[in-house]
């Protein structure tokens, strides 16, 4: 054997040796694996762009990774363009993406996701976004200080008041009650909309008894007048808070590359975001006019992954409501076929 050949097995071993290492340390953490090239799904000459329709927020309350992503030049390196068109209110983002007003949303709890495919929508959930942790949950329920709300029995007869009706808004309080032992919790509360920006003011006038808010409950501790009585995490650990970017499956079929490079660009913004939350919330509010202060810290699915669970647990809360048509099935919701960490990790 030539010492030529010798030196070439000793180096493939070492990589071998170093690969396994670095296995054993990373596990199943697919935030160590490491990020595909930037070229990968672009295919563009250079100086080219694939454009995307996108909705700007209008002072957004929680960080816009689109806007993030534009700001850091992130999507630019895998040939995409952000056409930012103006704002789309969150309950018609299914609408906009099914029209081809915009296209892709950028990121609305999962649940107006299921809600919209189980009405026939033509669209597909394609990269995480958020998820809930104890310390930011995707929302909370608050209520005054002076208030004799402690348990989930103290609800009963009370007004919560929410952003919109139907999804996390209004199904995670009933989840709440359910769990803690109120029976049919939709006919013991009654349920006020509003805007979000005034729940807090009509709590502290008492027109309503409860605020469902998209605040973390650091922010809620600081400001001192209020208490939480639960979250979402309360309800489901960390499965309940998914909020998934989606395309609709004609786009998805016609421009699969660009789905592609959007995905992957997205994986490596949220786990830029999640690095540097304070950073993302002041590109947000640099970008929106939005006070710093006003837009809260978010906690993202590593590298973009969709769980299974984030899905499956909306599925099952809507379907027992018969808000959704039974037999929705998780293939219908979403894939992470066009992720290459996932496919790196399988």
């Amino acid at each position: 054997m030539t010492p030529k050949l010798n030196k070439f097995k000793i180096l493939a071993g070492l990589c071998l040796s170093l690969t396994l290492f670095l296995g054993v340390l990373g596990g199943n953490n697919f935030a160590q694996t490491p990020a595909p090239p930037a070229s990968d799904s672009a295919k563009l000459p250079e100086g080219e762009f694939r454009v995307l329709k996108v909705p700007m927020p209008s002072e957004p309350s929680s960080p816009d990774l689109v806007v993030v992503g534009d700001d850091l030049g992130i999507f630019q390196k895998r040939g995409l363009k952000m056409d930012f068109i103006g704002t789309v209110p969150t309950p018609q983002y299914v609408a906009a993406v099914v029209s081809g007003r915009i296209d892709v949303s950028p990121g609305s709890h999962i649940n107006r996701t299921i809600a919209g495919i189980s009405a026939g929508a033509k669209i597909l959930a394609v990269a995480g976004k958020t998820e809930s942790t104890e310390r930011v949950p995707h929302m909370i329920g608050i209520v005054p200080k002076s208030s004799p709300i402690k348990e989930a029995k103290d609800l009963i007869g009370k007004k919560i008041g929410i952003p919109t009706i139907g999804g996390c808004n209004e199904y995670t309080p009933y989840a709440w009650l359910g769990k803690n032992g109120v029976t049919d919790p939709k006919t013991k509360v009654e349920v006020i909309v509003l805007p979000e920006k005034n729940l807090e003011q009509v709590l502290r006038q008492g027109e309503i008894d409860l605020a469902m808010i998209h605040k973390v409950p650091s922010e809620i501790v600081r400001q001192g007048e209020f208490k939480i009585i639960f979250s979402d995490y309360d309800v489901w650990g960390s499965d309940g808070g998914q909020t998934p970017f989606y395309f609709s499956t004609e786009f998805i079929k016609k421009e699969p590359e660009t789905v592609r490079a959007f995905v992957a660009s997205i994986a490596e913004i949220v786990n830029w975001a999640n690095a540097n939350p304070d950073e993302t919330r002041a590109i947000t509010a640099k970008r929106t006019n939005t006070s710093f202060d006003y837009v809260n810290e978010r906690y993202y699915s590593p590298n973009a992954i969709i769980r299974p669970e984030t899905a499956q647990v909306w599925i099952d809360l809507l379907t027992s409501y018969g808000e959704i048509k039974p037999g929705i099935t998780l293939e219908q919701i979403y894939t992470n076929e066009f992720n290459p960490y996932y496919k790196q990790a399988n």
